[in-house]
């Protein structure tokens, strides 16, 4: 197929995702307020910023921008195997359309809420007295930097959805998604961990994003060099899980 075709199937499905923003606003809306809940309860309740210096809250909203790209995968991944079992799905894969093209929709779909869900925990930083202080070109790649660990988070998630292929073994799969996100340094600096449990967190992809957006932002915990792995990570797990994803979704039903 050319690329035209591809680019307005992929356009097609795209617009078929937004349209469920309409039905469903209860999920969107839950979607963009508990990342805003879990930071305001960081930032008041539980944050101690051990081994921080400077402003806690400075340290924190990069580590919750950070971790606001790596949750809510589940949404995707649930609707991604509700298609599946309604039967949906197959009749795309009926049709001559390019066998992405219901993936890349579904991802691009996301992508928009992804892009809302950030522009709001930046907001709310800047309500609490977080601030950016590396100048808009920084600030743009600390955000860039940001949306590349979601798009490849999402591409994780709908190849493990395709996987699982039912919705309720979605909910066994997403508690890996804690794992990771918890055991990293959105929350605090690995000089404040054992050394064996400091060891691991820094070698978390998304610790690397962190650490790389700190120093965009210009704010604590940020350190020179990491922007590079913050680039390379993400680009590792999308080419590794694109093509899984778009593989495993053409051998559907074979």
């Amino acid at each position: 197929m050319s690329a035209a075709y591809v680019v307005s199937d992929c356009w097609t499905m795209t617009r078929r995702e937004l349209a469920h923003w309409a039905r469903q606003p209860v999920q969107v809306l839950v979607g963009l307020v508990f990342p805003v809940m879990m930071l305001l309860m960081f930032g008041y309740l539980v944050g101690g910023g051990r081994s921080v210096d400077g402003d806690y809250v400075d340290f924190l909203v990069p580590g919750m921008l950070t971790l606001t790209m790596v949750f809510g995968l589940e949404g995707t991944m649930t609707a991604v195997t509700q298609d599946l079992n309604k039967g949906v799905i197959d009749r795309f894969r009926s049709m001559p359309m390019s066998d992405g093209a219901v993936l890349v929709g579904r991802a691009a779909a996301d992508m928009l809420q992804s892009t809302v869900g950030l522009l709001v925990m930046v907001g709310v930083g800047y309500a609490i007295g977080w601030r950016a202080h590396g100048g808009l070109g920084s600030t743009l790649g600390a955000l860039g930097l940001l949306l590349l660990l979601r798009f490849a988070m999402l591409w994780i998630g709908i190849f493990l959805a395709l996987v699982a292929g039912r919705a309720e073994l979605v909910q066994a799969v997403q508690i890996l998604v804690w794992p990771v996100g918890f055991l990293s340094n959105a929350f605090a600096s690995p000089d404040s961990m054992p050394g064996w449990l400091g060891t691991f967190v820094e070698w978390n992809p998304m610790s690397a994003t962190a650490t790389a957006v700190r120093e965009l932002f210009g704010n604590p915990g940020g350190e020179p060099g990491h922007v590079w792995a913050a680039t390379v990570w993400p680009l590792v797990l999308l080419g590794l899980f694109f093509p899984l994803a778009v593989r495993k979704f053409g051998r559907l039903g074979k």
